[in-house]
């Protein structure tokens, strides 16, 4: 088993440890997470604002925020709205609340050492085990874009009438898309993501006002209630949310994109780098928030108790919206909102099959190869059950998408715990005791309940 060091002790550009003899460590060859646009990005100096501090570290939360408000997480959502009306509003927060922490988490430890996730991985890990890694990180990253092909798919035949077999086609199209932006510049690629996010946002705020909620029963449904437990089938749903709303990508995906930050490597910068990288990502976690809570709150408010309880197909949901709310609008913005959260997962999902390949296996490979891969790998199941089962088929798997994912987030959140309270990786910067057993706490959570859910969905 080998390890890594903090940035400060190894410069990124050496390719061996100073003294491995004292330091008592292999290590690997040190290459810069996403060299192309590594440090690209100036930060203001010790004497600067809050304001320009905050203004220059913006960004990478919205990039992480995406995965959290992609078409995977719209069944659970309306699942849980249409049935148990403002009930799982709760799990909806508690959720969000763990990805704050652990995104989090995953920012200190690119800061601090200068690695992201997979890298730290591939430097503390036997070769095997790495490998055994990355491996399924890569099948959970197809799992990911298998949600964004068939959501991008039903947002295009919803909005256009075009054929679900077609728009699965098509969402490979958006490759020369992605590298587009690429080659323009980081912070165009945060800006693109930062507009479609807003998008997204407005759309729902829209659905907020035209369902007309309940809302002291939707504030109620905010409080945590002993009934999300006892009962079954709300427990189910409730297990659904969680798994489907914190991802293990993202984990890779911010260790890596805050390193585009050119900020100092001694300890005072890093500790502003940390607290700007979280401001950040808490602030973009809470708008993944609002669109999740909308969501649910669409269902609940058009849905529940008024003999739709069982709508958790989002065409079903589009359907049924302009009838129910009688709102000529609200079918439209609801795919077009859905459209906006597929297209801006292809984005999220191209850096982080990059940032997972390079770092797992230290190889590059040219970004239109890459990305044709993965998005190969999740076209063609995508096609083939579009053409032999329809519209159904392709509902279930969506969900599918999301078991693999939780199966996988277990093997990206317990080395990100370890890594970060590890003294000997993050020197001062280690996890205090608290936030360690926070940490862990956290994680066995999401571990039990995810695995739950797996068992819950194999056995059903």
């Amino acid at each position: 088993m080998t390890e890594f060091t903090p940035a400060t002790a190894v410069p990124t550009e050496s390719p061996t440890v100073a003294n491995p003899a004292e330091a008592g460590w292999r290590h690997a060859r040190r290459a810069n997470s996403l060299s192309e646009v590594h440090g690209s990005i100036a930060v203001p100096g010790a004497g600067a604002s809050f304001w320009r501090k905050l203004r220059a570290y913006w960004g990478p939360g919205l990039l992480v925020a995406v995965g959290y408000m992609d078409p995977g997480n719209w069944a659970t959502d309306l699942a849980g709205g249409a049935r148990y009306g403002y009930t799982l509003l709760s799990v909806v927060l508690v959720s969000s609340l763990f990805a704050m922490f652990l995104q989090h988490l995953a920012a200190k430890l690119g800061i601090v050492t200068g690695r992201d996730l997979a890298q730290a991985c591939r430097d503390h890990y036997s070769r095997p085990v790495s490998l055994a890694l990355w491996a399924m990180c890569e099948v959970a990253i197809a799992a990911c874009d298998l949600a964004e092909v068939i959501g991008s798919a039903i947002a295009l035949n919803l909005l256009f009438g075009l054929p679900l077999a077609w728009g699965v086609v098509l969402t490979t199209l958006d490759v020369l898309v992605v590298l587009f932006f690429q080659h323009k510049g980081f912070r165009l690629i945060e800006s693109l993501v930062g507009g479609l996010i807003l998008l997204i946002f407005f759309c729902f705020l829209y659905e907020i006002v035209a369902s007309q909620p309940d809302w002291r029963a939707l504030a109620g449904g905010l409080l945590p209630r002993p009934e999300v437990v006892m009962n079954p089938g709300m427990l189910y749903v409730a297990i659904g949310i969680l798994g489907a709303t914190v991802m293990p990508h993202n984990l890779y995906l911010h260790s890596s994109i805050v390193q585009t930050r050119a900020f100092g490597q001694d300890e005072t910068a890093k500790r502003s780098a940390i607290k700007f990288s979280t401001i950040d990502s808490t602030v973009a976690l809470f708008l993944a928030f609002f669109v999740n809570a909308a969501i649910l709150v669409t269902a609940a408010a058009a849905f529940h108790g008024k003999g739709h309880d069982s709508v958790a197909d989002i065409a079903d949901a589009h359907k049924l919206l302009t009838p129910v709310l009688g709102a000529g609008a609200a079918s439209a913005l609801f795919a077009v909102a859905l459209l906006a959260s597929g297209q801006n997962s292809t984005l999220t999902g191209t850096l982080a099959g990059q940032i997972v390949m390079e770092g797992f296996l230290d190889l590059k490979l040219k970004p239109w190869v890459r990305r044709l891969i993965t998005r190969l790998i999740a076209v063609v199941p995508a096609l083939v059950v579009t053409i032999l089962y329809g519209e159904r088929g392709t509902g279930q798997l969506l969900v599918l998408s999301q078991v693999i994912l939780s199966l996988q987030l277990s093997f990206a959140v317990v080395p990100l715990v370890l890594f970060t309270g590890d003294k000997l990786k993050m020197g001062v910067f280690a996890n205090r005791p608290g936030v360690q057993v926070a940490a862990w706490a956290v994680s066995a959570i999401i571990i039990v309940l995810n695995v739950y859910l797996l068992w819950q969905t194999v056995v059903g």
